[in-house]
């Protein structure tokens, strides 16, 4: 691997592409489970679009160990993710890839958990969400898993990815800087008319779709107990449409990949037989994305689709009367389950 693809990158995930750089993989699985696995499904849409060497899949941690998939093997490489790292399901299925003779890397925030201590590997990232701090987006968990796949795809296909990517995340803390203030106004309207409904969906497509899933599961439905769904632009023809009337209420996130036109699709729909002051559109083609190459611009819209609604999410919150991370029932409180 040549220096100068590696010299920029933080020094764990340098140390893991070293480790691995001889090693030859047929196969690349990404594992998690929530937020994770949203950030897989990001991850995956990488690999499908930037690289010719890698098949790969994506799976809920325990459904990747009940499945048992028969290309799990010497010749698989394993990404997983846990923020805590001790998430049971995502330790259980590293240690089933290790099992198999699987290579594992493991993504957390905590580098003696049970995650850290099951892999073969271990890479951090930051979280606002954990340390309540700010951070630099770029060593989130999707910059982190985007500088593993590009360092691994570079390694195989010399495809000068890490140089565009690295500059590429220079500029996206400005850039979601910037969101926050385009959306302001938008968000100010909206929160009262979404503060108090029972049901809130969400519609993507391709990157940007991980972003919808964990909007509507982490957020909408664990933190503020809505009735939420992701739906698929695509999809959405394929059932969910029906629920369509002047009071369905949608967050709409309109990307920059290859798959826009689906959702551009979805939201005519929407706007035709549904009411605009209930659907929230976040459209990418709005944003200040100076500074990013336009591979990568894709890939980094999502991320910034989803700092932006957290935002959104914490007025919601204050007119709920409904604490954000206090007021859940289940999560960080059951072990029993």
């Amino acid at each position: 691997m040549r220096k100068t693809m590696t010299a920029a990158l933080p020094a764990d995930i340098r140390d893991v592409l070293t480790a691995i750089a001889d090693r030859t993989f047929s196969h690349l699985f990404l594992v998690a489970c929530g937020g994770s696995l949203s950030v897989m499904m990001a991850g995956k849409y990488f690999a499908d679009r930037l690289s010719s060497t890698f098949a790969c899949d994506i799976y809920n941690a325990d459904e990747f160990v009940c499945r048992d998939p028969r290309r799990l093997g010497s010749d698989a490489l394993v990404i997983l993710c846990s923020q805590t790292g001790t998430t049971q399901e995502t330790v259980r299925a590293a240690q089933h890839a290790k099992a198999r003779g699987a290579t594992t890397i493991g993504m957390t925030l905590d580098p003696t958990s049970p995650l850290a201590l099951a892999v073969d590997h271990t890479v951090s990232y930051q979280s606002a969400y954990a340390t309540g701090k700010p951070i630099d987006c770029a060593y989130s968990n999707y910059g982190v898993l985007y500088m593993l796949l590009a360092g691994l795809t570079d390694a195989r296909e010399r495809a000068e990815l890490t140089i565009d990517l690295l500059a590429s995340l220079g500029s996206l803390q400005r850039a979601i800087e910037g969101a926050h203030d385009t959306y302001a106004d938008r968000f100010h309207a909206f929160a009262p008319r979404f503060a108090e409904r029972k049901t809130i969906y969400t519609l993507a497509s391709g990157a940007s779709y991980g972003a919808a899933y964990s909007y509507a599961i982490c957020v909408l439905m664990e933190m503020q107990w809505y009735d939420s769904q992701a739906i698929h632009a695509n999809e959405f023809f394929h059932g969910p449409f029906e629920v369509v009337d002047q009071d369905a209420a949608f967050v709409v996130m309109l990307g920059l990949d290859e798959t826009r036109r689906l959702a551009e699709r979805a939201c005519d729909f929407l706007f035709r037989h549904g009411n605009r002051e209930n659907i929230l559109l976040l459209d990418a083609e709005e944003l200040e994305l100076t500074g990013m190459s336009d591979r990568f611009k894709p890939l980094l819209v999502p991320l910034i689709f989803f700092d932006a609604l957290w935002r959104f999410a914490y007025r919601l919150a204050e007119l709920r009367d409904r604490p954000m991370l206090e007021g859940r029932r289940y999560m960080k409180k059951l072990t029993d389950y």
